[in-house]
This record gives structure tokens, sequence and C-alpha cells, in this order.
């Protein structure tokens, strides 16, 4: 086919640019810096602070860390249609934090620059590094499913649109992209999650379907409807051309027994790193899941040893030449949307330097130390993703808290599991799954010897979408929205153990 062959060809002239993150990814870091800086000189952020802001050093001397809560009002300001307020010219879409669940909804700024050079150029060059993986694709020649979130942007009075990222970018694609995405906008942009989920698996069901995207657990929803309106055993039975699952979000580790059951054939699955805030990696290699850091993409880097993390008032901040391997750092970012120094709440662990390839490790406020234990997402989910290849079961969705015992001045880990198949014997699940959590974490298993700082965890098994009820309570449904795995304080895992059933 004509267009295939097309496609082919102009995707691939992104290797070159791919090459820049692995050999020259310093240098690219300096010139997105300069970049940034000489087209916001004259926004009312940048001039608050200093009019002449030449290189790294005087960058991070006058330019302080921030977070939302800091850069609210500044965004509220370009919400209400001012102009040139932490970035260049009137910015026109918004995007509601699509991120881990909260009570506070994020509105993050979403320029044209950022679209163009960050988020349509990062999966432009995910495709075109597949190509290059894998030779002789006719991607083009199929349609793209594509998962993305719920819900029209909305304009406000002052002419800006607020929606979910992924609205926001489908609103605005090429139309060499857009021919080839399915479903039609009218549903892709659907308010009504669930009814939208309906609409979806009947308007794909006769698709020639050869690469789908989105989060692994929306994404799993999706494809088991199309099993059951289908009436077949498998995905490959309905879409016998799939080749590519594009997931990211969360780690996909705990959810890949259950794709490979869904789809029934081998494909290939590559992880991307596109958040609200902007794209920043993608896995690069057929036989290794690390991700390859964009620093060519419009986003300036910098990141904070998680030792030393104190917040907006960290004092060690680390351009990415002082990074060094195995180290977790909690993730700051400046961009063409003007997020100026921003935390962005993830934090990354680089396994390699030459070039900077890394693995995401959880959230910065998505832990556990009640106890001392120091439990993050990555060691949650290495022992989930095991125990459910051990006793061949299926965890949908967990959330896990702190439990305290005030009289013997103890307590432990509280779990919350939804299963889609059950494992045959529970207590054997529960004490090898406790296990397999020591094996992660040295802290842990030090402090669960005999019970004296950490008792053993308490279990709650709830039925099959009560984690989708309680989504759709807080108004989360759909798209990117998904469950906090790890809460130091009870207040989730409070609510939902007060609204849902137990099996």
């Amino acid at each position: 086919m004509l267009f295939n062959t097309i496609f082919s060809w102009y995707i691939g002239k992104r290797v070159s640019r791919i090459e820049l993150y692995r050999q020259q990814a310093i240098l690219s870091q300096h010139k997105v810096l300069k970049h940034l800086l000489d087209k916001a000189t004259k926004t009312f952020y940048i001039k608050q602070f200093s009019s002449h802001l030449l290189h790294y050093n005087s960058f991070v001397e006058t330019i302080p860390l921030s977070d939302y809560g800091t850069l609210k009002s500044y965004i509220d300001r370009a919400i209400n249609g001012e102009e040139n307020v932490l970035w260049p010219g009137k910015t026109y879409w918004f995007a509601k934090s699509s991120g881990t669940t909260a009570d506070r909804i994020k509105l993050l700024p979403i320029t044209q620059d950022l679209l163009l050079n960050n988020h349509y150029a990062g999966g432009k060059d995910l495709l075109s590094q597949y190509y290059a993986n894998f030779p002789n694709r006719k991607l083009y020649n199929a349609k793209h499913l594509i998962i993305g979130g719920s819900g029209e942007p909305i304009e406000n009075d002052n002419g800006a649109f607020i929606g979910d990222l992924s609205a926001i970018i489908i609103e605005h694609l090429p139309f060499w992209t857009e021919a080839r995405r399915t479903p039609k906008k009218e549903i892709a942009l659907m308010g009504n999650w669930e009814e939208k989920l309906e609409k979806m698996a009947h308007s794909v069901l006769h698709e020639n379907i050869c690469i789908i995207a989105g989060v692994p657990s929306w994404t799993s929803l999706l494809l088991k409807k199309v099993l059951f309106l289908s009436g077949k055993k498998s995905i490959a039975e309905i879409w016998p051309n799939l080749e590519l699952y594009i997931h990211g979000g969360v780690n996909f580790a705990p959810y890949t027994t259950t794709f490979q059951q869904l789809i029934g054939k081998e494909i290939n699955y590559v992880e991307s790193y596109n958040a609200s805030e902007g794209y920043f990696g993608f896995q690069d290699q057929v036989d290794s899941k690390e991700l390859l850091l964009m620093t060519n993409s419009d986003v300036f880097f910098e990141f904070i040893p998680m030792n030393n993390y104190e917040g907006v008032h960290s004092t060690v901040v680390l351009p990415l030449e002082k990074i060094e391997q195995n180290v977790d750092y909690a993730v700051v970012i400046s961009t063409s949307a003007g997020l100026w120094r921003y935390l962005i709440g993830d934090t990354i662990r680089f396994s390699s330097k030459k070039p900077f390839r890394f693995h995401v490790t959880g959230r910065t406020s998505h832990f556990i130390n009640a106890f001392g234990e120091k439990m993050i997402v990555e060691h949650v989910e290495k022992a989930i993703a095991k125990i459910n290849s051990e006793f061949q079961c299926t965890i949908t969705d967990f959330t896990v808290a702190p439990y305290f015992l005030i009289d013997f001045q103890t307590g432990g880990h509280e779990w919350v599991i939804e299963f889609d198949k059950a494992p045959s014997d529970i207590k054997a699940f529960e004490e090898r799954l406790d296990f397999l959590l020591k094996e992660e974490n040295a802290d842990y298993e030090a402090k669960r010897f005999k019970d004296l700082n950490i008792s053993f965890p308490r279990f709650h098994y709830v039925a099959k979408g009560c984690f989708q009820e309680w989504l759709k309570a807080k108004g989360k449904l759909g798209g990117q929205h998904k469950v906090p795995r790890l809460c130091n304080e009870r207040k989730i895992i409070d609510e939902i153990l007060h609204t849902n059933a137990y099996i």
C-alpha cells in the first residue's frame, strides 16, 4: 500500500533524532535549556526573578523549585486568558491531571510548542524506533486503537479549553494519524466511560487492528468486552494482525499474564513514559524494558536524590550529567508549557548512563514508611508479578496502607485486593506474598522478624468492579486514572473498605 510505504519512509527519518538521545544527551539538554530560556525571557514568571539567565548555574540560583501549589496562581491567570504568564503568548489548552487519583484536580498548561515538539514527537519517535527494531512493518495498513481519556475539552469564557490530555491530543492529531485511529472521535471523546466502553467495543469489533495503546487496566476491560461480544476465545481470533501494544502509566508486570491470556498469541509490548506534563521516555530496545530518556524534546530535566528529598525545599538538585546509576531520584522538569523546575511527583532510577536509560520506580507521595520499612511501589509490583505467576492468579487492582495497633505500639500493612482470577489457596497466597515482599525489601524483612515491629499483613478481598465503583464515585472513571497502590495514611483505604462489597 502506497500510504504504508510513505509512512515507513517518513517515520524512519527520525532515527537520527533518536541517536541524539543516545549519543549527545548532555549537549542536547544544555541546548534545550537555552532554547526554553531564550523564548521565555519576557514572560511574567521569568521576569519576576531575572531578565538574564544565561546558563544552568544562574538558572538554578534564580528560579525556585515548584509544584502545582506554587504555580497554581500563575496557571489560573493563564486559564483566565492572560498572555505571557508562564510561556510566551496565550495558552489555549489545559490538561486535567491524569495521574494517580487525588481529591484535587490539577489543570496543567499545554502549549502548541509542547504538543508538537514533545507529545507528538515522542509518539513518532517510539514508532520510528519500533520500525528500526522490527523492519518491514506495515502498521499503516491497519487501524490503531487508542484508548484515551473521557470527555471532549470544554471551552471556558476566556477561550481556554480544559480536558484530559488524551482528548486534547486527539482533537489536534495530524490528518495522517487521524486517518488510521479508531474509534471515531465522537466515541473516543465521550464523557461517560461506561457508555463509552460499550460503544468502543461495538465500534472496533470488526476493525483490522494492528496497534493498541492505552493504560493496562482500562485496556484489559475493553478487550474483555470485545471478547464477550464476539464469542471468540482470544483477541488474536478477532484481530489476527495485532502486533503491538503500547502501554504506560503503571507498571505492566502485574498485567502480563492477563494480556497474554486475553490476546492469545505473542505480540510486541512497548512501554512509553507519557504524562500530562510531558513525554519523557520510551522503550527503545527489544530485549530490555529500560526507557530511553528523551533529552531533545522541549523538556529540561533535573533530579533530586530521594535521600535528600524535601519537596520544593530540597537543596540537592542535580542536572543529568551528575546523576548516578541505581539511585532513586525525584524528577524535576522545565518545559515549553511553562512548568519551571516543576516536581512531577514521579521517581526514577537510572540503569545506564551511556545512553541514559531508566525505570520508573514510583511516586514521591506513594510509599509506606509507617514503621521505617521504606516500601515503594516497585517492591510491591515486583512481588505481585511473581505471585500472579506462581499461583496462576490475576490481581486486577489493589491498594495498601498501614494499620496500627495502639495497645502494642505496632501494626502492619493492610491490603485490599480485587481478583480477576483468585488463587485456590488463599492462606498460602497471603503467606507467600508476605515472603516475596521480604525478598524485595530488606527493611521490611528486618522489621517483620518475629513480628517485633511489623505484624503479618491484613487482607481484604473485594468483588469485581469495586475499584471501578470507587473511581466512579471520585469522578475518576476511565482514561488515564489509576488507583493509588501505596499510601502512607489511611484515607483512601478507609473509603474503599467503607463503600465496597467483599467476596
